[in-house]
């Protein structure tokens, strides 16, 4: 049975639908003002996976992504660049996608823009107002009731006592409490706005993940995933604004993937020590950078470096390697097979993709010694859960980024045609060189049967 660390109680627990045969998960997604760094790019990756892995057990699964596309951010970034907001977005979500496509990442079944779910905010609102949690400040703001709500704190494990104001914004003189979160900005002098009960505004930031959430997905679902940082406050007023308008448990399974890190700090574009994925994708192949995110556990810090990513190039290579001389009839998975076994008990036990990636090394050692079609075939087969090894591996082995100075395809298979002439002519010394050229080069000749191939080091 499939385990999930469920953030909620700190815990592994049995994963139980509840709705048998049915999963809805819900991922909090991007905030689009700018490109998508590499912390992104393990959000989208990790739950990219376990979507996969869910409909590979026979689950039907419903994932929701969403985008953010108002806030503060957003609109100071638009002003500062002297275009609309929707021009902003629009140009920063169909980066993402292409980001998400490079990366391998699936669509998710619905991608919800907040935007386009004002009413539904407003909606819940005037739900937790008519609850006494929602209160008008003086200053036009309506704000979420903190010490109203039974159990705050659940999630993120504070206490009331424990928690300060002004973690992420300055305290607010017109709150009731300090605790207290805003859930409808009143509209200031050049921004935004939609017309509302309480005056004219735009929605604060946690209440739109509710509203789309439980709109798409109904006010109880399965799994709620997001990034570490995420915890507290975003999702822990998530479950208060949504279980004090609904009044039932909110979600079952919360799902939280560990910060990228570089220098031992946690990557953020706050701290200015990011890289975006465009900029990791000029040195290194998409396959590589999903491969180095899916070698750490979900859970786990991931150490960026180029030390790493190059580790992950060279490992990944010897997968297309094993897999290079060998046919594969199908990519069917034998689930009775020893292999199999392994993988899905390491993918059952809260998405252990370190130990499936070691799987199929054994898998790739066991193919370099039999040759075996039926073995490729696994490999391939288990390989595409996690979205690797689906491209032809000579396709791979050649592939490089544009880096000054490194060899083109074109003139790999210039030189490899003038050391075919040099041999032809008997001209060894020549061969030699050239072959010891390609090999500084970072190229590794393989003389066979067919010919010659070739491959980077």
């Amino acid at each position: 049975m499939l385990k999930i660390y469920n953030s909620l109680a700190r815990e592994k627990q049995d994963f139980v639908p509840l709705e048998p045969g049915k999963v809805r998960m819900y991922v909090c997604g991007m905030t689009v003002y700018d490109y998508c760094h590499l912390g992104h790019a393990r959000v989208l990756v990790v739950f990219d996976v376990v979507q996969r892995w869910l409909r590979a057990s026979g689950l039907a699964v419903t994932y929701v992504r969403n985008i953010t596309d108002i806030d503060d951010k957003i609109i100071k970034r638009a002003l500062e660049n002297n275009e609309t907001i929707g021009e902003l977005t629009n140009r920063f979500i169909h980066s993402m996608d292409q980001d998400a496509a490079a990366l391998g990442v699936e669509k998710p079944d619905h991608e919800p823009r907040a935007t386009e779910y004002v009413p539904q905010m407003l909606g819940l609102i005037g739900q937790l107002e008519q609850n006494g949690l929602a209160y008008k400040a003086a200053d036009g703001d309506v704000n979420f009731s903190v010490r109203k709500f039974p159990g705050y704190g659940k999630l993120s494990g504070k206490s009331l006592d424990d928690l300060r104001a002004g973690e992420r914004v300055e305290v607010d003189t017109a709150k009731q409490d300090p605790l207290d979160f805003v859930l409808w900005k009143h509209a200031k002098e050049g921004e935004p706005f939609w017309a509302s009960p309480w005056g004219n505004g735009r929605p604060g930031w946690h209440i739109e993940c509710s509203a789309m959430s439980s709109d798409l997905l109904g006010k109880h679902f399965d799994i709620h995933g997001g990034g570490q940082d995420l915890q507290f406050p975003h999702h822990e007023n998530e479950i208060a604004q949504s279980e004090g308008a609904h009044n039932c448990s909110f979600v079952n399974y919360w799902m939280h993937n560990g910060f990228v890190r570089v220098d031992d700090e946690k990557m953020s574009k706050s701290l200015g020590n990011f890289f975006t994925i465009r900029e990791v994708l000029k040195k290194y192949d998409p396959e590589v950078v999903r491969f180095f995110i899916l070698r750490a556990h979900y859970r786990s810090p991931l150490n960026y470096s180029d030390v790493h990513l190059d580790d992950a190039r060279h490992a990944l290579a010897r997968l297309y390697t094993a897999l290079k001389s060998v046919m594969a009839d199908t990519q069917a998975v034998d689930w009775s097979e020893a292999h199999a076994v392994r993988f899905r008990r390491a993918m059952d036990d809260d998405f252990n993709t370190p130990e499936a990636c070691a799987v199929l090394f054994d898998l790739a050692a066991e193919l370099n010694r039999s040759k075996s079609p039926g073995v490729a075939a696994q490999l391939r087969g288990l390989a595409a859960l996690l979205g690797l090894l689906q491209r032809d591996p000579q396709i791979f082995l050649q592939a490089a980024p544009a880096i000054e100075g490194e060899l083109t395809v074109e003139r790999i298979e210039a030189l490899i045609a003038d050391r075919v002439a040099a041999k032809k002519g008997k001209d060894y010394a020549e061969s030699d060189r050239i072959r010891a050229q390609l090999l500084t080069a970072g190229v590794v000749l393989e003389d066979g049967a067919q010919g010659t191939s070739w491959r980077r080091a």
